[in-house]
């Protein structure tokens, strides 16, 4: 199943992730429409706004290499519960793969899938910035 695949390598990532602060350990990989696989760790800052997040990192780099249609994206975390992406990523996401696919799991073994408009309902986007 290929979104075993996503989240084989948003696992093997999450162990590179830089961390230092909050130790929450993030990884991402997210799939083009063409079935390219573009993975992202969070990175921490001492000044923790400047933190980004594994999903952000995945996106930009692929939006960096030309790419514009998005498939899915899986986000793995060491917590119990599952770890849904933060509003920056949701929002992030939401401008650049409204359709896409959001896969949570966990090192315990736990999925669950979402579209990302079920969890970005009334999201802010261009629409609004038309005057």
């Amino acid at each position: 199943m290929k979104d075993d695949e996503l989240i084989r390598k948003a696992s093997e990532v999450q162990t590179t992730a830089v961390a230092s602060y909050s130790h929450f350990n993030v990884g991402a990989a997210l799939r083009t429409k063409s079935g390219k696989i573009y993975t992202g760790i969070n990175i921490e800052s001492s000044s923790y706004s400047l933190t980004i997040c594994a999903e952000r990192v995945a996106l930009f780099k692929a939006l960096s290499e030309g790419e514009r249609e998005f498939d899915s994206i899986a986000i793995v975390t060491d917590s119990v519960e599952l770890c849904p992406p933060c509003g920056a990523c949701r929002q992030v996401l939401w401008d650049f793969a409204p359709d896409i696919k959001v896969i949570l799991a966990n090192r315990h073994g736990k999925t669950k899938e979402y579209l990302l408009r079920n969890l970005f309902p009334a999201a802010f986007d261009q629409n609004y910035l038309q005057v």
